[in-house]
């Protein structure tokens, strides 16, 4: 969901207008269950990860760790990268950087030193997920930009960035393995990202 706040004229595409939505988010309280980003200029509230979804990114971790370059760390700890060009800060699901990233006071960290991401889709995010977060991370130089719908169960992941978009992309249904390109270079096994079967299902 948007999320309306107390200032609703405040918009990331005028001056100042993107420093003074951060601001926001950082005094946001938010209950218990959801977090918060920016996402073209506006604020977006959008509820945790459901629990299999924790299962699927622990399977994308272990399996990606040992290729990582060294002195990167890959990590699933709710972390803000910003893209100020863009007039967005997200929250990947995963993320990829060099340890010296997270030498800073600030917890608004920069976008442009990410070396993977990944995002799983929600209802609430997936839109974006598929289409505006595509472009931002390719504008900002991500190497690696991995997308697993967990809607249509299906992972594509993005490599080669440049300015206009990624010129890799690659997508393949759960189930089957999936070529991580530079700077892992890697296979994803995607067998186990399914959705849990119901009772009824068994």
């Amino acid at each position: 969901m948007t999320l309306m706040t107390e200032r609703p004229t405040i918009s990331g595409t005028e001056p100042n207008g993107y420093e003074e939505l951060l601001d926001v988010l950082d005094e946001l309280n938010l209950r218990d269950g959801f977090k918060a980003e920016i996402i073209t200029g506006n604020i977006v509230v959008s509820p945790w990860s459901k629990g299999y979804y924790h299962r699927v990114m622990l399977l994308v971790c272990k399996q990606l760790e040992p290729y990582l370059p060294e002195g990167y760390v890959l990590d699933r700890t709710p972390t803000l990268y910003v893209f100020p060009g863009d007039a967005c800060a997200y929250g990947p699901d995963i993320h990829a950087v060099h340890e010296r990233a997270f030498e800073t006071e600030s917890n608004r960290l920069d976008g442009e030193a990410l070396c993977f991401v990944a995002e799983l889709t929600s209802p609430s995010t997936r839109k974006d997920d598929l289409t505006g977060k595509v472009e931002v991370y390719a504008k900002a130089g991500v190497p690696v930009y991995l997308l697993l719908d967990m809607q249509e169960e299906q992972a594509t992941v993005y490599g080669s960035p440049t300015p206009t978009g990624y010129k890799v992309h690659i997508s393949k249904p759960f189930g089957e393995k999936l070529p991580i390109p530079d700077p892992f270079g890697c296979p994803l096994d995607t067998s186990e990202f399914h959705r849990p079967k119901k009772k009824d299902d068994a």
